[in-house]
C-alpha cells in the first residue's frame, strides 16, 4: 500500500523558500502560531479481518511548531458516476506518529457485492489548541472489488 502526504502550507512555503522545513515561531499560548506537520493516509484496500470491508487508515507525523495531538478525521469515499459519495467516516485524537495501530485512525464499509467500484479517502488534521490551515488530503483513487 502507498501512502499519500501532504504538507501544510507553512511548511511548503518553508520547504521552497529556504530548502528546508523551517520550524515554525512559538507563540504566546494566548495566540499560538501555526503548527507545521504532515498528513499521511494509505490507499483503500479489502480489510484483513472479516467481514469483507473497504478499508483505510490515515494519521500525522509533527514537524514543527506547537501542538502534539491532533483530531484526525478520515471519509471514505466511493464514486458513483462522476460524483464522490462518502460512505464512512470516523475521528480520533491523536498524537503524531508513523501510521501504527495505536495512532492512527479507521474508516471501514462493508461490501454488499464484489463490484468493482473506485475508491478514495479524504483527510483532515486539525491540530488541537494551534491554528492550523483547512487543508485536505484526498488519497488516489483506486479499483476495489467492493461494491456497497
Amino acid at each position: 500500500m502507498r501512502k499519500r502526504t501532504l504538507l501544510t502550507s507553512a511548511a511548503l512555503t518553508a520547504t521552497l523558500l529556504a530548502g528546508s522545513v523551517a520550524p515554525a515561531t512559538a507563540a504566546p499560548a494566548a495566540a499560538k502560531g501555526p503548527g507545521v506537520f504532515v498528513t499521511n493516509g494509505d490507499r483503500v484496500h479489502i480489510s484483513s479481518t472479516p467481514p469483507r470491508t473497504a478499508s483505510a487508515h490515515a494519521w500525522w507525523t509533527h514537524i514543527s511548531g506547537p501542538g502534539s495531538k491532533a483530531k484526525v478525521t478520515i471519509w471514505l469515499q466511493m464514486k458513483s458516476g462522476k460524483k464522490w459519495h462518502s460512505v464512512a467516516k470516523n475521528a480520533r485524537n491523536l498524537k503524531s506518529g508513523n501510521g501504527g495501530s495505536a495512532r492512527r485512525v479507521v474508516a471501514r464499509k462493508k461490501c454488499t457485492n464484489l463490484n468493482k467500484r473506485q475508491w478514495r479517502t479524504k483527510i483532515d488534521v486539525d491540530l488541537i489548541g494551534v491554528s492550523d490551515s483547512p487543508e485536505k488530503v484526498y488519497t488516489k483513487p483506486v479499483t476495489v472489488k467492493c461494491g456497497v
